[in-house]
């Protein structure tokens, strides 16, 4: 039980503490009293084996535990806890350049990308909106922002590659999808949080800079979330010539540095269906600060029913 964040809505029952403290060194105590060996055993010893000391230490240490936590509990904590959004926005930004087509990842890095990309609609929350765009020299909008999975999934299935890669123009497009997110009707004024899920396998080479790109979404509050997608020994044959087409990680690590979002690694199906979950909970869920009573009472519950077995332990031979 972390208490480094708690506050507490009636910290006057905090008081009530200072009973364990008391009840433990009158146990201490009271243990000091008891003849710390015996030379022969009484008669009543030959009829009721004696206790074992760790027991009783077990029993008043858990009851102990299971005070300290009601008198917890009983103060009304507050605390941090993650809690999932009702309404955000995320846009799938997924590189179609002709590296795509490279196989090191089964049957392709398209192929399975379009896989992952569709199970990581499954794992957001209803209300959240989802755009895509997709980028290789240039960088277009597909599917603006909805709720309409349906859409999404359709549109993933129909990605084509085209030439060349450009990441900040992905970026900047994505951006623009923002604008065209849908007001809340039950609060048109509110503006609900946004990110970008970028992923590619390669650097930019043409179009404007990502890492200028990353800032100008830093400023407008949207974190860009990448997922470097690939191995190192990746190549695609163009015209019966194998161009070596290796992930590059530098890149998507400066631009999810400087946005203020995260970057993540995916050189194989699993480990990017792995990458889309983490995100899914980073951006799904939110920390808020909570009153966490029933956190306490149910540790004081626990450590309740842990006293009353070694209790009993103590009272009772078990067949």
């Amino acid at each position: 039980m972390a208490l480094m964040s708690l506050e507490f809505m009636l910290p006057q029952r905090l008081w009530w503490l200072l009973v364990v403290p008391a009840i433990g060194l009158l146990y201490l105590y009271l243990n000091s009293l008891r003849p710390r060996s015996r030379k022969r055993a009484s008669k009543l010893d030959l009829v009721l084996p004696r206790d074992k000391a760790w027991k009783r230490h077990v029993a008043v240490l858990t009851a102990l535990l299971a005070i300290a936590s009601l008198v917890v509990a009983y103060a009304k904590p507050k605390d941090f806890t993650e809690v999932p959004r009702e309404r955000a926005t995320v846009v799938l930004a997924i590189d179609v350049s002709r590296s795509m087509m490279a196989e090191d990842v089964e049957p392709n890095r398209l192929e399975a990308a379009q896989v992952a990309a569709k199970d990581f609609l499954g794992l957001l929350p209803k209300g959240f909106n989802v755009s895509l765009v997709a980028f290789s020299g240039t960088a277009s909008l597909v599917v603006p922002p909805t709720t309409d999975r349906g859409v999404v999934s359709r549109a993933i299935d129909g990605l084509e590659l085209a030439p060349s890669t450009a990441i900040g123009d992905g970026i900047y497009e994505s951006l623009d999808a923002l604008k065209l997110v849908p007001p809340d009707p039950n609060d048109p004024n509110s503006t609900a949080p946004a990110a970008i899920v970028l992923l590619s396998d390669g650097a930019t080479n043409t179009g404007r800079s990502s890492l200028q790109a990353a800032r100008d979404s830093k400023k407008q509050g949207v974190p860009i979330y990448t997922i470097a997608y690939g191995t190192a020994t990746g190549y695609v044959e163009e015209r019966g010539v194998r161009q070596p087409v290796p992930v590059n990680h530098r890149e998507l690590a400066d631009v999810a540095d400087a946005s203020g979002g995260k970057k993540l690694s995916a050189a194989s199906d699993r480990e990017l269906a792995q990458a889309y979950q983490e995100i899914a909970r980073s951006i799904g869920y939110e920390k808020v600060y909570v009153e966490v009573t029933e956190r306490y009472a149910g540790w004081a519950l626990l450590f309740g029913i842990l006293a009353a077995l070694a209790t009993m332990s103590l009272a009772a031979r078990w067949p």
